[in-house]
């Protein structure tokens, strides 16, 4: 069907650059990634970087609109231009997340970085461990901690996300914002939040800052003129002056084509045994205790808040910290040295170990490592106390046998299915499905639950899902999953990432319950499942949103049920959950915790330090009921909707119109991508494959390219493939497919293209049948502020009729036969090379208008930047001046001759303060012009043009 001029033609295409702000700049991206791409985010990730001038943006789409997509897309465009150095900075408990989405979704290798992997990076011989292959996750905390590595990596893009924790980096005092904004100065940057802006304007400022020191002039101009907006003019001019750099979208905007479910609440209360309040009890004065020997100084908070979530998860799970305890004092009394770590079975028991340390990394004393603190004899009898106390409260959990909450678990479960059931009727579903994942923050209260639904009707349909997932179950379904997909993609070769694959995958097809760790919370999508069981319910809001998130996302038909246990013997803990429901809204709703709501409280690490400082200071009902009083007006203030009408309208640039240009094009782009990727294939792997045109696929027999890591096998186009391997312009053996085409020569030769035979109707060849002529293609590299490449055809009839370009492509999509070898005349060739330098013109036309309009655009930009600084400046002058002004008619008035001496001094001093005020003036407004000047020399060396063209190939057409 196709000719070696159909593959050269297909290959150059394909991978062309493009100009930044073309959809085509993303073509080879959205035909790999493995999601179904909405409007909105294929604009918001164009819109990052649509300026050759643009150093980043501000990506702020309310919550659910898929703002890690839109990333994602700008990391794969990086990582498919060989830009290899990608950073990732995220709250601890998303990296997991991070990482597995960037490799479902975009195929992209991650490395998180946190101290254990850092050092062993450096002991390996990495003297900087940011600069590896893959794209780096790591923390905030993490980050800040290792500025100085970040800033020898030259970064190709810096992805932050929930951003809005950098807002406050206008304050000096912020030293984890102000380090990473210094650390990351230089490069270029994205910022995730969906709150770009919560409580002032101020924040705005922060957050731009990070990305464009001269979007606006400094903090006191800013502060001036729009800290309040007084006026319609400052409102507009700060609206035109985000426009270009802050993106976001309103989940109202885009109902058209993504549809939302509902959630529902559903509350199971449980009443503990008088030995289970007994124990709570005693351990909860224990913790509040002056001195513990049995917790590191360093983590005494963080290991109170652990204590206290194993306390309320199960007996189970405290009693086996209990003896952890017991063991760190009897090994410390045996040395009269402080305990400095904690217990071994902590991390395997608490998912959230790791993440939990990172967080609260600080939060204690400092400590000199690797050094033990020494202990009196006074102290050595205190710390023999405490072990004493902590064995008699481990035998009292221990004779514990039913815990009161386990016991209601199954009243839980079915009460759950039922309201389950009656959603997926309610919404048409064909077949109910029964599936329930219960979320747990102790392994060891993962186990005991399993025991207790092994003994239901639940019984041979309840699995496990943890960090470590290494119980015999999980295991004999991982080794299923690997025999069943062996030798296709879906096999990534990173034990964990395809441990989770299995899992997922067993519990859609197989199971009916998931008991899972805080470890599920992170990266797996389970749309497919509409009911979430909080067993243990997390104080830190954003890991509530995060774990019903799994389930109540974009895909998930019905609506979703969560089932929240309250333990009623617990003032405090009732009035947490009164806090997470009445006031972030968790749990009722479209679009369940706003993001309006969660942004508000900073951090939701923040809100979980606080509830954690009530359980600890107060002792009485009446202290809890203080406290969260307090705590309930201070959330209402942040939460106030009063700002929110004026936010919507200065960072609302959604235009329906743009979304829907954007729609179409990528739509088409992706058809004509993706048949020209599979014309090609078939061109170059006839000999090695047997192909099946009406699936998009093909089995490949040989691998073609001995020496690549190419596996023969059945391969498909498409999205969610699980039956063979995913053939995608990023794929290996498309890779190779793509070189060997663009190193194709071919000859002059007769072509023979057939209009009736290629099932498609092209109206503007019609006029073309019957007739013959020639028609030449070659590459246009053109560089200036950026690189792009061209295809230039150019074709004329042999009755000297010149043929448009889209006349010229349309030939290629047609059948054809190539004849013999061929001479090409002069007089063509003369006439090819006319029309082709025409053409040449015509592209840098194009793109010199282009390149103007962002030049006219950054100097419109820095201007506005030249003249809030020099406002500032003359602020200080004027206020000096009516001081100055105040003065001396003070000195006029002074009664007596030594009161006006006295205030003459004070004029003088004024004077002369105002004097060097306006020599500072001048000199500073000379360094306006020098950095502007600086400016515009780095933009006109950017501007600078190169050209070059390279012949591709030339050919006789004969159009029937």
């Amino acid at each position: 069907m196709n000719t070696p001029f159909h593959a050269t033609y297909f290959a150059h295409e394909l991978t062309k650059r493009c100009a930044s702000d073309s959809v085509e700049k993303l073509a080879s991206v959205l035909a790999d990634a493995q999601v179904d791409l909405n409007p909105h985010q294929v604009e918001a990730a164009l819109f990052a970087f649509r300026s050759p001038f643009s150093k980043g943006a501000i990506l702020a789409d309310e919550v659910g609109l898929g703002k890690t997509i839109e990333a994602g897309l700008l990391l794969a465009q990086k990582w498919a231009e060989r830009k290899r150095r990608l950073l990732v900075i995220v709250p601890a408990n998303l990296r997991k997340q991070w990482s597995q989405e960037l490799a479902d979704k975009f195929y992209l290798p991650s490395v998180v970085l946190e101290n254990k992997t850092f050092n062993e990076a450096i002991r390996a011989g990495n003297l900087n461990p940011f600069s590896q292959d893959g794209i780096i996750l790591c923390s905030y905390q993490f980050a800040r901690a290792k500025e100085p590595y970040l800033r020898q990596t030259s970064w190709d893009l810096v992805v932050i996300d929930e951003a809005h924790r950098l807002r406050n980096v206008y304050k000096s005092s912020n030293k984890i914002a102000n380090a990473i904004k210094n650390a990351i100065a230089a490069f270029p940057k994205v910022l995730l939040t969906a709150t770009p802006l919560q409580n002032s304007l101020l924040e705005l400022y922060g957050l731009v800052s990070i990305i464009d020191d001269f979007a606006f002039g400094d903090f006191k101009s800013y502060r001036a003129r729009f800290a309040r907006l007084g006026n319609d003019a400052d409102f507009e001019d700060l609206k035109e002056r985000l426009k270009p750099l802050c993106k976001r979208t309103l989940r109202r905007q885009v109902l058209e084509y993504v549809k939302y479910t509902n959630r529902h609440a559903l509350v199971q209360e449980f009443t503990p045994t008088d030995d289970e309040q007994r124990l709570y009890d005693l351990v909860s004065e224990y913790l509040q205790g002056q001195t513990l020997y049995a917790l590191p100084a360093s983590q005494r908070q963080l290991m109170t808040l652990i204590l206290r979530k194993l306390l309320a998860s199960s007996t189970y799970a405290i009693s086996g910290t209990l003896e952890g305890l017991v063991r760190k004092l009897e090994a410390a009394a045996s040395e009269a040295a402080a305990v400095d770590t904690v217990p071994e079975e902590l991390p395997r028991d608490l998912d959230e170990m790791d993440e939990l340390t990172d967080e609260w990394d600080g939060d204690g004393d400092e400590t000199v490592p690797g050094e033990k603190a020494r202990l009196t004899p006074d102290q050595l009898a205190e710390l023999n106390e405490e072990m004493e106390q902590l064995r008699e409260f481990h035998r009292l959990a221990t004779s514990i046998v039913r815990n009161s909450k386990g016991e209601v678990l199954l009243t839980a479960l079915r009460r759950g299915f039922a309201a389950s059931a009656e959603a997926q009727q309610g919404q048409g579903a064909a077949t109910l499905q029964q599936k329930a994942i219960i979320f747990t923050e102790s392994r060891r209260t993962q186990e005991y639950l399993l025991n207790i639904l092994e003994q239901t009707e639940f019984a041979g349909k309840v699995m496990l899902f943890n960090g470590t997932n290494n119980d015999p179950l999980s295991k004999a379904i991982y080794q299923r999953w690997l025999q069943q997909h062996a030798g296709t993609d879906r096999v990534t070769g990173s034990p964990s990432a395809d441990m989770r694959a299995a899992l997922v995958e067993n519990f859609r097809d197989n199971a009916s319950i998931l008991i899972a760790t805080e470890a599920a919370a992170e990266g797996i999508n389970l749309q497919f499942c509409n009911l979430v069981v909080n067993y243990d319910m997390p104080w830190n809001p954003q890991r509530i949103e995060q774990r019903i998130g799994r389930c109540h996302r974009y895909g998930q038909r019905f609506d979703v049920v969560v089932v929240n246990f309250i333990n009623q013997g617990n003032a405090a803990d009732q009035r947490v959950y009164q806090l997470l429901d009445e006031k972030f809204r968790l749990f009722n709703g479209v679009f369940g915790a706003s993001d309006e709501v969660l942004g508000a409280v900073e951090s939701g690490v923040d809100f979980e330090k606080r509830i954690a400082a009530i359980y600890q200071q107060c002792r009485s009902p009446e202290q809890i009921q203080f406290e969260f009083d307090q705590l309930q007006r201070e959330l209402e203030t942040e939460i106030s909707a009063g700002q929110r009408d004026a936010r919507e309208k200065l960072l609302d640039n959604f235009d329906q119109e743009v979304v829907e240009k954007v729609r179409v094009q990528s739509h088409d782009l992706l058809d004509r991508f993706n048949e020209q990727l599979w014309q090609l294939t078939t061109f170059l792997l006839e000999k090695y494959a047997s192909f099946e045109e009406s699936a998009y696929s093909f089995t490949l027999h040989t691998n073609p390219f001995p020496g690549e890591t190419i596996h023969p096998g059945p391969y498909r186009m498409g999205k969610s493939i699980e039956d063979a391997n995913t053939y995608r312009v990023g794929h290996p053996l498309a890779q190779r497919v793509l070189q060997q085409g663009m190193a194709l020569s071919p000859t002059p030769a007769d072509v023979t293209f057939d209009l009736s035979d290629g099932g498609k109707n092209i109206a503007i060849l019609n006029r073309f049948r019957g007739k013959s002529g020639w028609l030449s293609c070659s590459r246009l590299t053109m560089s200036a502020l950026e690189t792009e490449d061209q295809l230039i055809l150019s074709a004329v009839t042999d009755d000297g009729d010149i043929l448009d370009d889209s006349q010229c492509r349309r030939f290629f999509d047609l059948p054809a036969v190539e004849g013999n070898g061929c001479t090409v005349p002069k007089s063509a060739a003369e006439k090819l090379e006319l029309e082709s330098a025409r053409r040449r013109q015509e592209l840098l036309d194009e793109m010199t208008a282009r390149n103007g309009h962002w030049f006219d655009t950054e100097m419109e930009k820095l201007d506005k930047w030249a003249d809030d600084r020099r406002t500032s400046l003359k602020s200080e002058l004027a206020e000096l001046d009516e001081m100055l002004k105040e003065a001396k008619k003070s000195a006029r008035l002074a009664p007596t001759l030594p009161d006006k001496l006295e205030r003459q001094r004070s004029v003088r001093t004024l004077e002369t303060k105002r004097d060097e005020a306006w020599r500072a003036y001048d000199q500073a407004s000379r360094d306006v012009d020098r950095q502007k000047d600086a400016l515009l020399d780095e933009i006109s060396r950017r501007l600078e043009q190169k050209l070059e063209q390279e012949y591709l190939f030339m050919l006789r057409w004969t159009l029937k």
